[in-house]
């Protein structure tokens, strides 16, 4: 059986300000399904509203914006599919070995509320198929209980971007809160790399996660390990 990735993608386009836009890390995607289309496996792509995931312009640029990147943007196909993403109530998530949360700071906004994309979650990770997110992606993580009650997260070794590496991007002002901090509070036993920006991924059982968008690559090859 060929193995199903459901990756998710955002709907926001700025941070709650037009003159401030944001969107999807395209590297934290390119990266990631280069990966997993090399292991052949098959992917699709969902966001918390269905329909178009706009771009962040910040990732367009030198040095985020790589061959990998580049081709996708100039790709018509591809680019089709982030204008017309699923929306979670069309996702069987019996359909999908594992889920995988792209990031840029538009995520923080419609990724942790999204009651579909927690069932999605929930449901594949309580049948032990893999969860994974890169970056901002953690914040679709925080929220998400399990049937239990108890959230996801809690007691579990996890990283993603770093309060240190918003602060180094001048974001630090503009976010609508520090998820690193919010992680803790859930209980979750968070890590990251010596230094940042460079690669860095936890595996937790079947939680795999990336701190930053340089653990894109990294974080989808643990993916397909696990798998």
């Amino acid at each position: 059986m060929t193995k199903r990735i459901l990756n998710v993608v955002t709907n926001v386009g700025d941070f709650d300000d037009p003159a401030h836009p944001t969107g999807l890390w395209l590297s934290e995607l390119t990266h990631a399904w280069h990966v997993f289309e090399e292991h052949g496996f098959e992917q699709a792509l969902v966001s918390p509203a269905g329909g178009p995931s706009p771009l962040e312009p910040r990732s367009l640029k030198f040095p985020n914006y790589d061959k990998t990147a580049k081709a996708w943007r100039n790709d018509p196909a591809r680019m089709a599919l982030l204008d017309n993403t699923a929306h979670p109530d069309e996702i069987d998530s019996a359909d999908y070995d594992a889920i995988y949360f792209t990031g840029g700071h538009a995520v923080m906004y419609d990724f942790p509320d999204s009651a579909g994309l927690q069932r999605i979650t929930r449901e594949i990770y309580e049948r032990g198929a893999i969860v994974s997110s890169v970056c901002h992606g953690y914040c679709g993580l925080l929220n998400t209980k399990l049937s239990d009650g108890t959230l996801l997260v809690a007691g579990k070794k996890l990283t993603g971007f770093a309060w240190q590496e918003e602060v180094l991007a001048r974001v630090d002002k503009l976010v609508p809160y520090n998820a690193e901090e919010e992680m803790k509070k859930r209980g979750a036993r968070y890590e990251k790399g010596k230094l940042p920006f460079l690669s860095y991924a936890v595996v937790d059982g079947n939680l795999v996660t990336g701190q930053n968008p340089g653990s894109a690559k990294e974080t989808a090859k643990k993916v397909a390990a696990l798998l």
